[in-house]
């Protein structure tokens, strides 16, 4: 596996080696890897002849400096893992160099899709990730990309953004990967003390809950349901719970389409998200 920290260095890689050697599989992360990140690079090894994986913290997607400043940072341990999982190269470059020196980004309005949820809770956060996924993109120029439905807003919007502009990459959903306990994976998973992990299960435990209830409730009654239900639960500080139609984000007005429970909260400072497919 071979290591790149600055754009022009995987360009040379690209022209001279790359891309004579069949499908490029690409992996989006901003490190501190878990077995989510680890499926998605197995996947992505499995169904290409070439696995890239980035792993940069972008600057622009994040609201508050202290979220950044927080966000784990373990390259080491990172690279170990993506080696593992049968990644060949790695693109790690510096925030300054990458934005070549601006470090801001572009308004996208792609109406519910980036106004609703994470839009609405984080102003500017998907700028910042519209505008570093197309960067990304167009740096590596992979046939497919792989992203985990954890961030199933942000799939959908990367989705849109694809196809807008016709960029010529494939988009891949992978599942959401979940721990034995049930709760979701997440880099941000490493704040939480034992105390404040238990109380996170509340989360994935809630949204299990939901499925049964589909045919007996509507959307709208069982979206109240489930944030009440969090509400009071220990050591949950609720933003939103909401069930909504699955392509468009839009609240869900019946069952007949395809439905998506999404939530966000706040766990001893630390603010999780979870999904569950309904219909």
């Amino acid at each position: 596996m071979i290591l790149f920290t600055h754009h022009n260095e995987w360009s040379k890689l690209l022209e001279s080696y790359v891309s004579n050697r069949g499908s490029v599989g690409y992996v989006p992360t901003m490190g501190a890897l878990h077995d989510g990140h680890a499926s998605l690079i197995e996947r992505a090894a499995q169904e290409n002849e070439i696995c890239v994986m980035s792993i940069f913290v972008n600057p622009t997607q994040f609201n508050e400096e202290s979220d950044l400043v927080a966000y784990p940072k373990t390259l080491t341990e990172d690279l170990i893992i993506a080696e593992n999982a049968g990644c060949d190269f790695v693109f790690a470059p510096q925030a300054e160099s990458f934005y070549n020196g601006r470090i801001e980004s572009t308004s996208v309005d792609y109406g519910t899709l980036t106004s609703s949820l994470e839009g609405a809770h984080r102003p500017g956060h998907f700028d910042g990730v519209a505008t570093v996924v197309r960067m990304l993109l167009n740096a590596i120029n992979p046939h497919r990309a792989y992203f985990g439905e954890k961030d199933f807003q942000q799939l959908a919007i990367i989705r849109e953004m694809v196809k807008r502009e016709q960029i010529p990459t494939k988009i891949v959903g992978c599942d959401l990967i979940r721990d034995k306990d049930g709760l979701a994976l997440s880099s941000r998973n490493v704040r939480l003390s034992p105390k404040g992990r238990q109380n996170a299960l509340a989360i994935s435990q809630t949204l299990f809950q939901l499925q049964p209830k589909v045919e007996h409730s509507d959307p709208k009654l069982l979206s109240n349901w489930g944030m009440r239900h969090l509400e009071q639960q220990p050591g949950i500080e609720m933003e939103y719970f909401s069930i909504v139609d699955a392509e468009t984000l839009a609240p869900a007005t019946s069952w007949n389409r395809p439905t998506r429970a999404l939530v966000a909260c706040w766990v001893e400072g630390v603010r999780l998200i979870d999904n569950i497919a309904l219909s």
